[in-house]
C-alpha cells in the first residue's frame, strides 16, 4: 500500500532502526553518571549532539534535544521572547507557519505581548521587504518556517534573516519539513526540527540557538540539555535520530532529482487529466517531495477515504478534513482554493509505478465524488437570461456552495451577479478561488440575517 504522506510522519528509516536497537543495549544508563555504564551513554550523547549540529550547521554545544518538534518550537519561542524581554514583547512571523508556532503567538499575546502576521503571497512564499516591513523597534523575535508542511513552498530565509540581522531581530526557523533534504542557508538565530520528519523516530526535537543570543529557559530549572530541555534524555531514540539524519543527507542529493521528477509528473498529470483543478505552492521553490492540489466540486473527505480505500496514504488541507470545519490557515492565507484539497508527500524511495497507479485512479475517482454532490459535468446551457440570481447554500458544508454557484452561473447575463447565501466559513475562501479559477469576478462578501452573501459577477 503506498504511503504518501511523509509530510506527516515518515518511515522509519533502516539506520534509525538499527540504531535504537543497538543504543537500547549500550545507552540506557545515565549519562551525567562517571560509571562506567554511564560514560559510554554520554559518549553516544555527545556523538549523536556531534551529527546533529553538523547536519543543522551549528556548534555541538548550541544543539539541544527535546522531546518532540512542537516542544522545540515552544521552548525555542519562549526563550528567545524571555531574553528579550527589555527590547519588547513583539513577535513577528508568516501566515503560515505552523500551528505550534501560532499556538504560542496566542500564548504570547493572551500574556500581554503582540504578535504581526505577515501576509503571503498565492504561492505561500512571504516577501521578504513586507516581512521586513513588520519589524519594528520593540519587535524580540521573527519567526520564518524553511518550507511550508502544507504545500512545499520553501521560504526566502537568506533573505529575511539578513534583513532580521540588519534590524538586530533574532530569527527563529522551523525547519522541520526541510532539514532532512540540507541544511538552512542564512544567519538564522535558532532553529528546530522533529527527527520523525525525515524518518527517525518520534518524540525528539531539535533546537539549536547560537552563540550570542539572548535566551532565557522558561519553567522550572533543569539539569539537563543546558537547562533547556527538562528531564531525562530518551538516549536511543536521540542515538536513531542522529543516525538517521546523516544516513538520509547522505541519500538526499539523488532522491531529491528522483523525487522532484515524480511530482513534477503529478503537478502536470493532475492538472492535464483532473480538470478544475488548482494546483498549489511554488511550482519551482518547492520541497522535492511534496506536491497539494485542491479539486472544484469535491468533498475533500470522501475523496480521502476512496483513495484509501485503493491503497493510498494520503493527507489534505481542506476544512472538510477537519472537525471544525474551518478551512486551512495556510491554503486560507494563500487564497487558494480549499474544498477537495490533497497533498502527497512522497518518501525516499517511492516507485514510479505506484505514482502511476496513482495517477491512473485520481481522476476516477475525482468524477465519482464530483457526480454523487451533483457537480456541473460541463458547462449548463443559458436560457433565457435573469437579471440576477440568489443561491440559498445556508447550512450546506463544504463544496455545496461553489457547486450551487457553478450550477446556476450560465443562467444570468454577462455582468449580471449571482448571490451565494452561505454560513460555511469555508465559502469565505472558496468562493473568491473559485472566481480566480473560472475568470469570474468575485465583487465582495455582504452581510447577511444568517451568515453572509457572497456576490459573484459574471464575465464570460
Amino acid at each position: 500500500m503506498p504511503y504518501f504522506d511523509t509530510a506527516s510522519a515518515a518511515p522509519l528509516h533502516p539506520v534509525a532502526r538499527q540504531a535504537l536497537l543497538a543504543a537500547l543495549d549500550e545507552g540506557w544508563a545515565d549519562p551525567a553518571r562517571l560509571y562506567r555504564e554511564g560514560r559510554r551513554a554520554r559518549l553516544l550523547l555527545d556523538a549523536a549532539r556531534e551529527a546533529a549540529a553538523e547536519a543543522v550547521g551549528c556548534r555541538p554545544d548550541e544543539l539541544v534535544f527535546t522531546s518532540s518538534g512542537t516542544t522545540a518550537v515552544h521552548a525555542g519561542i519562549a526563550g528567545a521572547l524571555s531574553g528579550r524581554r527589555r527590547v519588547g514583547r513583539h513577535l513577528a512571523l508568516s501566515a503560515v507557519e505552523h500551528s505550534s508556532v501560532l499556538h504560542s503567538a496566542a500564548a504570547h499575546e493572551a500574556a500581554g505581548g503582540s504578535f504581526t502576521e505577515v501576509p503571503v503571497e498565492r504561492s505561500g512564499a512571504v516577501d521578504p521587504a513586507a516581512y521586513a516591513g513588520a519589524l519594528r523597534a520593540d519587535t524580540a523575535l521573527a519567526c520564518l518556517q524553511s518550507a511550508n508542511h502544507e504545500v512545499g513552498t520553501e521560504q526566502p530565509v537568506a533573505e529575511v534573516a539578513a534583513l532580521c540581522a540588519e534590524a538586530g531581530v533574532p530569527l527563529l526557523v522551523d525547519a522541520a519539513q526541510s532539514l532532512g533534504w540540507g541544511p538552512v542557508a542564512g544567519r538564522w538565530s535558532l532553529l528546530t526540527a522533529s527527527a520523525h520528519k525525515w524518518g527517525g523516530p518520534a518524540g525528539v526535537g531539535l533546537l539549536a540557538v547560537r552563540k550570542g543570543v539572548r535566551f532565557a529557559p522558561q519553567g522550572p530549572a533543569g539539569e539537563r540539555e543546558s537547562g533547556r530541555a527538562p528531564g531525562f534524555e530518551n538516549l536511543p531514540a536521540i542515538v536513531a535520530a542522529a543516525a538517521s539524519l546523516r544516513a538520509v543527507r547522505e541519500e538526499a542529493a539523488a532522491e531529491a532529482v528522483r523525487l522532484r521528477a515524480l511530482v513534477g509528473r503529478i503537478r502536470s498529470v493532475v492538472a492535464g487529466r483532473v480538470g478544475d483543478v488548482e494546483v498549489v505552492g511554488d511550482p519551482e521553490r518547492r520541497l522535492p517531495h511534496l506536491v497539494t492540489f485542491s479539486c472544484l466540486y469535491v468533498d475533500g473527505e470522501t475523496l480521502l477515504h476512496e483513495l484509501d480505500r485503493h491503497g493510498f496514504s494520503v493527507s489534505s488541507g481542506s476544512s472538510c478534513t477537519s472537525s471544525t470545519l474551518e478551512p486551512s490557515h495556510v491554503l486560507k492565507a494563500m487564497g487558494v482554493l480549499s474544498e477537495g484539497n490533497v497533498r502527497v508527500s512522497l518518501p525516499m524511495g517511492t516507485a514510479e509505478a505506484d505514482v502511476d497507479r496513482f495517477l491512473d485512479v485520481l481522476p476516477g475517482l475525482v468524477a465519482e465524488v464530483r457526480e454523487r454532490l451533483g457537480a456541473p459535468v460541463s458547462a449548463p446551457p443559458s436560457p433565457a437570461p435573469v437579471a440576477s440570481l440568489v443561491v440559498d447554500a445556508l447550512g450546506r458544508r463544504c463544496p455545496i456552495p461553489v457547486i450551487e454557484l457553478a450550477k446556476v452561473i450560465g443562467e444570468v447575463p454577462v455582468g449580471a451577479t449571482v448571490t451565494v447565501l452561505a454560513d460555511d466559513e469555508a465559502a469565505r475562501l472558496d468562493i473568491p478561488a473559485w472566481c480566480e479559477m473560472r475568470e469570474q469576478e468575485y465583487v465582495g462578501e455582504e452581510p447577511a440575517g444568517r451568515g453572509s452573501a457572497y456576490v459573484v459577477r459574471r464575465l464570460s
